[in-house]
């Protein structure tokens, strides 16, 4: 058995020094089960777009359930033929998977690092266990199950060499870029420029018109949540990306909502200050920051030429920004 910590664990799961050599078995395998079925989701989830990146994930479900049949002949023949149901999540401290969703939406690169890093979660959790045992045949399984799991993320590397190779991961990473652009970046770009553009007459009319700050907020958060709203569900609604290939809909209107809305936002927020001038002031200064930060990034994603994204994001943020202080001074 493992060491005791003498260390009460609140959450109801069960310590590692309590699991003896069965559980640990049982454990191994379940996560290997587990790690198979999330690199046979990454498999099938590639396949269509990033075929090698695919077949690295195919050859890693493989390479696990290799794995997780030996460990359940080792424990057949050790223990029977029931094994006992022990899972990740009944174990404090066990490293645990991120959900597949979450990890899709991040993107190529990432479902790659995602991987490498579940393998060394792994491999650490079982040596810093081994470390910690105190029983020889339980000391020298976790050792065991350590060294494959290195052995996994060699394997992993080697399959990467195989298949990635001769230009293959080049050319998937540009396509992976080139779908952020198009999913992400695109929607959210013109979405940021419409909040801060479009919303720049309404507010600063309605500041100069009235010069009390709060109406002014509630001009702004009003203008800036409907457009926010209105270009989610133009956005979505539009192109279902299946021919234009520009990715779901759901996050193209995501990105471009949420961008329309924070774009507004931005100098919104600052009326309120109770200051009229302090907040106008302010206002002046963020937007300044929010066309700059336009340019910057259809500059840096788009690869728009600076000066041109200059002139065409600066000088019509200054011309509606000119129009809303003057409708509203008149």
């Amino acid at each position: 058995m493992l060491a005791h910590l003498h260390l009460p664990d609140f959450s109801g799961k069960l310590r590692l020094e309590e699991l003896g050599e069965r559980e640990v078995l049982a454990l191994a395998i379940s996560s290997e089960e587990e790690d198979a079925r999330v690199y046979a989701t990454y498999a099938a989830m590639l396949r269509g777009a990033y075929p090698a990146s695919a077949a690295v994930f195919d050859g890693m479900a493989a390479e696990e359930d290799i794995h997780r049949r030996r460990l359940i002949d080792l424990y057949v023949r050790r223990f029977g033929d029931v094994i006992v149901p022990v899972r990740r999540d009944h174990v404090a401290g066990m490293p645990s998977r991120r959900p597949v969703w979450l990890v899709e939406n991040l993107g190529l690169e990432r479902i790659r690092r995602e991987a490498d890093e579940m393998e060394r979660q792994a491999g650490d959790f079982y040596a810093q266990a081994a470390a910690r045992s105190t029983d020889a045949e339980t000391r020298r399984l976790l050792g065991d199950l350590a060294a494959a799991e290195a052995g996994h993320r060699a394997r992993a590397h080697a399959l990467a060499d195989e298949h990635l190779g001769g230009g293959a991961m080049e050319k998937e990473d540009r396509a992976s870029r080139r779908q952020f652009i198009l999913t992400w970046v695109q929607p959210g770009v013109a979405g940021l420029m419409d909040g801060s553009v479009s919303t720049l007459a309404p507010i600063f009319a309605t500041a100069f018109a009235t010069q009390d700050p709060w109406t002014t907020f509630l001009v702004g958060l009003s203008a800036s949540v409907g457009a926010g709203i209105s270009m989610g569900f133009t956005e979505a609604a539009h192109d279902d990306g299946k021919i234009s290939g520009r990715g779901a809909p759901w996050k193209r209107g995501l990105a471009s909502g949420i961008m329309t809305a924070l774009g507004g936002l931005g100098h919104a927020l600052p009326y309120l200050i109770p200051s009229f001038w302090t907040a106008t002031m302010i206002a002046f200064a963020v937007v300044f920051l929010e066309l700059w930060a336009i340019v910057w990034i259809q500059n840096r994603f788009m690869e728009t030429p600076f000066l041109r994204a200059t002139f065409q994001v600066v000088l019509g943020g200054s011309l509606v920004l000119a129009a809303g202080i003057l409708i509203g001074g008149a």
